[in-house]
């Protein structure tokens, strides 16, 4: 068979590159539904039935007294935005083309390719929807302030980048462990539900159940997040370096596994997938 291969500068395989990106994000982003519009709207709704949700259980428990002295709703927004970001970005990038999809079959094509459009379609919705929620609310019932905006928007990015480490992990670990891997997505996406810690004020927990939920990523990002989104509340048993350290080595350990996976990569996987 003739093969034809083509030379690429460094810059013109980049632009090559980054333009597989761009398209197969937005391939992942008109995924769930057709319509980008209502994909987008899909989305709103279940963050918004969250927010209602936890606000209505908040207040029939009598939980309204352990939240931030401020805007009650932004508290609650806050823990669920982040919350959101960090399960769906591991869902997205767990649920990523593998190496024996049929997309791969199509040069230049490669699973860092798949990976990165799944976890920046999800950020995409994300924030979007946020922004979308957040002006809906501030033009509705008065102005959304933040103590520091970048800060919270930041702690926004690491727990999604956290939400990306975990999912290239079981990702790697799906071949080989498929029906395992979803089990433990599930144990965790579950558990969130309350080691997140978005229910919670980390400063008002006693020590022995704070020590139950600090190895959650997702549990300092969101203690961190309202620290720079409230005036009256200063996080002191949280850290801003523990979800990046976290992140690092489980992004280290995905891409090594990822690329021990891809090297040993059988037909018969696909049709499991």
């Amino acid at each position: 068979m003739f093969h034809y291969a083509q030379k690429q500068s460094g810059l013109s395989a980049a632009n090559t590159i980054l333009k597989l990106i761009f398209h197969n994000t937005v391939r992942h982003v008109r995924k769930t539904h057709g319509n980008p519009l209502l994909g987008l709207a899909i989305n709103i709704m279940q963050t918004l039935i969250l927010v209602v949700v936890f606000v209505f259980m908040f207040s029939i428990l009598g939980l309204r007294g352990n939240a931030i002295r401020g805007d009650f709703i932004l508290y609650i927004m806050t823990g669920i935005f982040l919350f959101l970001t960090h399960n769906k970005a591991l869902a997205d990038v767990m649920g990523a083309e593998s190496a024996t999809s049929p997309m791969m079959q199509h040069a230049p094509m490669n699973t860092a390719i798949a990976i990165t459009s799944a976890a920046l379609s999800s950020l995409y919705i994300q924030v979007l929807s946020v922004v979308v929620i957040l002006t809906a609310y501030s033009v509705g019932w008065g102005t959304v302030t933040f103590q520091y905006l970048p800060g919270a928007f930041m702690m926004m990015l690491i727990a999604w980048f956290s939400g990306v480490a975990i999912g290239m992990v079981l990702l790697a670990l799906s071949p080989w462990f498929p029906q395992f891997t979803k089990i433990v997505q599930t144990i965790y996406t579950r558990a969130n539900m309350i080691t997140s810690g978005k229910m919670f004020v980390a400063n008002q927990m006693p020590g022995y159940i704070l020590t139950m939920f600090s190895w959650n990523p997702l549990f300092h990002c969101i203690d961190q997040a309202r620290g720079f989104t409230f005036v009256n509340y200063s996080p002191h048993f949280s850290s801003v370096m523990y979800p990046v350290i976290f992140s690092l080595i489980f992004i280290t350990i995905g891409l090594l596994a990822e690329f021990f996976t891809r090297s040993r990569a059988s037909a018969s996987w696909g049709a499991g997938r």
